[in-house]
């Protein structure tokens, strides 16, 4: 026997019957009053960005700079004068706009400033009273500064400081009534969350784009660990917000990943706290002002870690002690492993240095470090310097001087012959240990050469042959040998391994 269904009943016929079937399967909640429906989450809509934009793009702004150049007066003055040699000699008159006939004086030509168009940019408004945030790179070298508003209004800008280090610069136009941003909590921030940026890409004004938190405290080498995001940020949008869905400013928007130049998919931004301190600096007094202690610093590797008796890998090891700084007033030396500064454990080298520098000059403090098998706790007074400051440029003696005697064989299963330091080579070092005068086999694989100059051997120091003999004789020969040594300014751990 044989029914005629219509379509559209049959598709409820069917509906209905697959509902059942999952349902006397237990894959839909029971419907009975006893019954406990499980609690499932439910699925989300994509946001909605367009109240956001409302909401925060009236203070987001445009930013271009122009930058004058020099130039030579009269551009191209070699062909005007043949060209008004021409006219007297063909046409018998001066070239028109020249009311003098016969030939100019020569004058000498006085070089004069020129102004181009540099870059745009992008940027928000802190305070109803003019202050903008943008990137320091977008203002970098600019002698004019034009900001835009929404509504089409421009403002000539006044820069107020700029921060190379962490790219941040404040610029202050004169208004009022302006809208600003809200700041949002950075510690609120999570992977995964949507957010916005709104700037002006390759000079497109209030263009929103969107994405995700692909990662928090991205670690590019720079002073502040930066929000890694797939929001579409392209030249021309630095320096503008990225923001949540609570309208709040969370982030600057100021580098991409790209080997293009355009757009790659991964985009980072400086966090809003960190700015947000750098800001009220550049307000305060025009600059930023961050502590110091004067040390050139260096990961630790797994492997030497476990044979110095460290444990897992962590810290930062001081390849370099600039005289007369923080850390060598606080006795910290070339080798020493820092694993705490003041209260916060050091787990990298750019824990240690993001640390110094968020603080106050003039702050006393302590250094937990690890030397020779143990942990010893230093006081530091954190002074102010240089950010760039490097290490003393004295570096080893290429001459050749007489070596000092006695030298020493007894590291010749490991491939070193070593000798003492002669008195001229330590004062011009500032260092004692022994020299190596020949390094192959294990010692060569392990990167050791001719010059180099052995501080320590596993977590035993050494000033002299005697005292690195006595070292090696106490090291376990089947274990890979740490040794501590220095190769013109730096210093730094090698792990000879012992032939199989």
């Amino acid at each position: 026997m044989m029914f005629k269904v219509e379509g559209h009943k049959l598709r409820s016929y069917l509906f209905a019957f697959g509902l059942a079937c999952t349902a006397s399967a237990g894959l839909l909640p029971a419907t009975s009053a006893n019954a406990q429906a499980p609690q499932t989450p439910q699925a989300r809509g994509l946001p909605d960005f367009a109240d956001l934009v409302e909401q925060v793009g009236p203070a987001v702004v445009g930013i271009r700079t122009v930058e004058k150049v020099s130039s030579r007066s009269g551009g191209g003055g070699e062909m005007d004068e043949e060209m008004q040699e021409f006219f007297r000699r063909f046409f018998g008159q001066p070239l028109p706009g020249n009311p003098r006939p016969g030939p100019r004086p020569n004058r000498p030509q006085q070089p004069q400033e020129e102004e181009r168009p540099r870059g745009v940019g992008s940027g928000f408004i802190l305070t109803a009273d003019g202050y903008v945030m943008t990137n320091a790179h977008v203002i970098e070298d600019a002698s004019e500064i034009l900001v835009t508003l929404t509504d089409k209004r421009e403002f000539k800008a006044k820069l107020i400081g700029a921060d190379k280090r962490s790219d941040v610069a404040v610029v202050k136009i004169e208004a009022t009534g302006l809208p600003v941003v809200k700041v949002g909590d950075i510690s609120r921030l999570r992977v995964g969350e949507w957010v916005m940026a709104i700037g002006s890409p390759f000079g497109l004004e209030n263009t929103v784009t969107a994405g995700i938190v692909s990662a928090k405290q991205r670690d590019t080498g720079d002073l502040v660990p930066l929000i890694q995001t797939d929001v579409a940020i392209n030249p021309g949008n630095s320096g503008g917000p990225l923001i949540n869905l609570r309208g709040e400013v969370v982030g600057i928007n100021s580098q991409i990943y790209s080997r293009s130049g355009g757009y790659m998919g991964i985009s980072f931004s400086i966090p809003i706290d960190e700015a947000i301190r750098v800001s009220d600096q550049l307000r305060a007094t025009g600059r930023v002002s961050r502590g110091l202690i004067g040390v050139t610093i260096g990961s630790v590797s797994k492997d030497v870690a476990e044979s110095l008796g460290l444990g897992k890998a962590r810290g930062a090891v001081v390849s370099s002690v600039v005289p007369g700084s923080a850390a060598d007033k606080a006795g910290v030396r070339e080798g020493d492993i820092i694993t705490k500064y003041g209260d916060k454990v050091i787990e990298t080298p750019s824990d240690l240095s993001r640390s110094v520098a968020s603080t106050k000059p003039g702050v006393k403090s302590t250094l937990t470090v690890f030397r020779n098998g143990s942990s010893r706790e230093l006081a530091i007074t954190v002074a102010e310097g240089d950010p760039e400051a490097k290490p003393s440029s004295k570096r080893q003696s290429d001459r050749e001087e007489p070596q000092a005697k006695p030298s020493s064989t007894a590291g010749k299963s490991i491939g070193l012959v070593v000798s003492d330091l002669t008195d001229a080579q330590k004062k011009e070092l500032k260092v004692r240990g022994v020299r190596i005068d020949a390094a192959s086999d294990a010692a060569a694989r392990a990167g050791l050469r001719e010059g180099d100059v052995i501080l320590s051997v596993g977590n035993i120091e050494v000033t002299s042959v005697k005292e690195f003999e006595s070292a090696l004789a106490k090291a376990d020969k089947g274990k890979p040998l740490s040794v501590l040594f220095r190769r013109g300014e730096w210093a730094q751990y090698a792990l000879i391994r012992p032939a199989r």
